[in-house]
């Protein structure tokens, strides 16, 4: 029970605090224990101008035991795996403490793709490019970021991650309830399990309870 309340605590606080940038949500409301964060590349990098999503699984004992943090977003780097988004890092292993957070980690992560660590790798092949020829290394990146995180300003592919987010349901619907601080996702699960149909613009206060009701059950 206390390890759910800090990360409602947690998650609470990265919905109000826009500076870091660091952002993170449930993946399913059902669950506190999966979480789905994100953040922007780095500037002056090669990944400045994408989004990175990153897979998290927190233990039961979370905060005395690291997360578990992988990225989704795929990204050419030395220290984080092309293949499987693994992540080579002191602070999710031997130097996690309890006094840390996901949005430290976030942070950490953010830093670790400003500052990769070739000579120390998660992905040797992207290591060796590295070192031998950082030009190259450079570019891939670049180009690994604009496919994938969006670098560039990707605009269309945006907007249709947003519509499949919404799953049909209107955006201003949905505001209604992200605006308490839950999540778009969340939301969606809640308003799909209360019936409502993807047609309807708006709820009566019956139904708009029944659907807090299930967001804050869920949590």
């Amino acid at each position: 029970m206390a390890t759910r309340r800090r990360i409602m605590k947690e998650l609470d606080d990265m919905s109000k605090d826009r500076g870091s940038g660091m952002q993170a949500e449930l993946v399913d409301s059902n669950n506190m224990m999966h979480l789905r964060g994100w953040f922007a590349g780095p500037p002056d990098s090669p990944y400045s101008g994408g989004t990175f999503h990153i897979d998290i699984q927190l233990p039961e004992n979370y905060p005395f035991v690291p997360p578990k943090m992988k990225f989704e977003t795929r990204v050419w780097h030395p220290n984080i795996s092309s293949q499987t988004g693994a992540i080579c890092l002191d602070t999710l292993s031997q130097k996690w403490s309890p006094v840390l957070n996901i949005k430290t980690a976030l942070l950490s992560l953010q830093s670790l793709l400003a500052t990769p660590e070739p000579n120390d790798p998660q992905d040797a092949e992207v290591a060796r490019m590295m070192l031998d020829n950082p030009v190259q290394f450079e570019a891939k990146a670049r180009e690994w970021a604009k496919r994938y995180a969006g670098a560039g300003g990707d605009v269309v592919d945006e907007a249709e991650k947003n519509r499949r987010e919404l799953d049909g349901f209107s955006e201003e619907l949905v505001a209604n309830f992200t605006g308490m601080g839950f999540s778009t996702g969340s939301v969606v699960n809640a308003l799909r399990a209360v019936g409502v149909k993807r047609s309807v613009a708006s709820l009566g206060e019956e139904q708009a309870g029944r659907v807090v009701d299930r967001l804050v059950s869920g949590l």
